[in-house]
């Protein structure tokens, strides 16, 4: 297993980001939907409102909950939990080109969502922050 990185410069020269093929929606699970979203979700997180998870948007359409469609961009960066400055970097960076993004840490990796229209936009935004900051190590 890769070393964990912690500095913001490097893990954003190492993000080496990846865009997924599937389309995903954002839903909140009710439990006529429960045990089909939640089998097939990548995500969940429980807020006082409920429990949301992030399924495939053909899914979603299925079950009556479609709406916006996003796809996922992995940092494939083994990022530190405790690491900080990459959200920020790919947020701004995003941000400054008009194109949401949600992003969503699990243990190993950060996963920004974003339209999934902008998708391929988004991608080569970020491989060119990537390479930019590894021109700056």
């Amino acid at each position: 297993m890769t070393q964990k990185i912690t500095d913001a410069q490097a893990m954003v020269a190492q993000m080496d980001p990846a865009l997924d093929l599937v389309d995903y929606c954002f839903v909140m699970i009710t439990p006529d939907i429960a045990a089909q979203a939640l089998g097939a979700a990548i995500a969940t997180f429980r807020e006082d409102e409920g429990v949301s998870a992030i399924i495939p948007a053909w899914l979603a359409q299925e079950l009556g909950q479609a709406g916006p469609h996003f796809r996922r961009i992995t940092l494939q960066v083994y990022s530190d939990l405790e690491g900080f400055g990459l959200t920020a970097a790919v947020a701004a960076a995003l941000a400054d080109a008009g194109i949401a993004c949600n992003m969503v840490a699990a243990f190993h990796h950060d996963h920004a969502f974003v339209p999934a229209g902008q998708a391929e936009a988004a991608l080569a935004i970020l491989q060119a922050l990537s390479l930019a900051a590894r021109g700056a190590i």
